[in-house]
């Protein structure tokens, strides 16, 4: 969708920043920043609690997606979700992103999650790593990437800090020398704001979204290191509402109960969610509670009654591709290998293209090859 008219009647008031993408102090050329993008995305999927769901990773590479379309930046190293109850969510050089679950879990809108991600992704465009000349003072720049986990890691393993919230570990590293200026976190609020308008996400949920980190840190004892540096202060939150009412209003592209889905789902295959939540929100017979509920009983080894969830969910929308994906599981979690096989195969004709289909699919044909294998090797005993 196209905002272009819009935008076209409204220049005197919405002023949109070119990225400055050169010329800076430090310049780091993009390979360097490519083997700093790979380096972190290795050391994340080997020191942080990655969570590997095709389906949900999906739904955020779609978002992701569509801000860095708004960007002159390249194809990115990729996607990844931790599983974190902490609001967090860093990009770095060369298109990695990552989000926690729990910054999922605090939005109330697919909007939301697309501002952090917008925030996150001006950083990037305007190299602000590579602009501050004391950042790299006698450090490698692959030690670079080291920092960034750390930092990372060390917010989560301490335990004081509980649900700490953290709107981007770049932008929060706990080295202070790579602390972004208060001037670069304006300039990334203002960036990452014309990137998701953009690409058709509402700005006022950037707003919204930095009233939902200022009312978390108020219930907090004790607040992290990097709050010092990088404060969310009032005049920063006021200056966003300003500018976010300055652009044109925007039709929302995706549904309540879409999100509902994500938010829902994430929470259970997070760990954040209790049986006791979930059977009261499926109460209402909504798909996005019927769905996380018959998700949890499946991860509990409950295959009757994530089935009569999964029952009631297909009356609402049986295309829902994680209907496909939560049945496939039971039946192969009750070795009904040819029910499985149907379930999969079908929804995969209908859409091909689709990555967590195609993963489901390959993930059955493994099992049935070592099933097979196990029966031929029990028959030979």
């Amino acid at each position: 969708m196209s905002f272009a008219n819009d935008f076209a009647q409204n220049q005197s008031i919405v002023q949109f920043e070119v990225p400055e993408i050169g010329g800076g102090v430090g310049f780091i050329d993009q390979q360097k920043e490519k083997t700093i993008g790979e380096k972190v995305y290795r050391q994340v999927q080997q020191q942080m609690p990655v969570l590997h769901d095709p389906w949900l990773e999906d739904q955020f590479m779609m978002v992701f997606s569509r801000i860095l379309s708004q960007t002159q930046l390249g194809q990115p190293v990729g996607l990844v979700i931790i599983k974190d109850a902490q609001i967090n969510a860093f990009a770095v050089p060369d298109g990695l992103f990552a989000l926690n679950t729990g910054m999922v879990t605090a939005s109330h809108n697919i909007d939301e999650v697309a501002s952090v991600m917008g925030h996150e992704i001006a950083h990037v465009t305007q190299r602000h790593y590579s602009r501050s000349q004391e950042a790299f003072k006698g450090q490698g720049l692959l030690a670079l990437a080291g920092i960034i986990v750390g930092a990372a890691l060390a917010s989560k393993a301490d335990g004081d800090v509980g649900g700490a919230v953290m709107m981007g570990t770049q932008a929060a590293l706990m080295d202070k020398q790579l602390s972004y200026s208060r001037n670069q976190e304006r300039k990334a609020d203002r960036i990452g704001m014309q990137f998701m308008y953009g690409a058709g996400y509402d700005p006022e949920s950037m707003a919204d979204f930095f009233e939902i980190m200022h009312r978390a840190t108020s219930q907090l004892s004790f607040l992290p290191d990097f709050w010092f540096t990088h404060p969310l202060t009032t005049e920063r939150m006021s200056e966003a509402r300003l500018r976010a009412n300055q652009f044109p209003k925007v039709k929302v592209q995706s549904s309540q109960q879409d999100f509902d889905i994500i938010k829902w789902y994430t929470l259970v295959v997070s760990g954040q969610a209790n049986d006791r939540q979930l059977i009261s929100f499926a109460r209402n017979n909504n798909l996005a509670g019927l769905l996380a509920l018959s998700e949890f009983y499946l991860l509990q080894g409950d295959y009757d009654n994530a089935q009569t969830q999964l029952n009631l969910a297909k009356q609402l929308n049986p295309d829902h591709t994680l209907v496909s994906l939560i049945q496939t599981n039971i039946y192969l979690g009750k070795n009904k290998i040819d029910d499985a096989y149907q379930t999969i195969i079908t929804k995969q004709r209908i859409t091909p293209e689709n990555r967590a289909l195609a993963i489901s699919w390959r993930k059955f044909i493994f099992v049935k090859i070592n099933l097979k294998k196990l029966s031929n090797w029990s028959i030979v005993l």
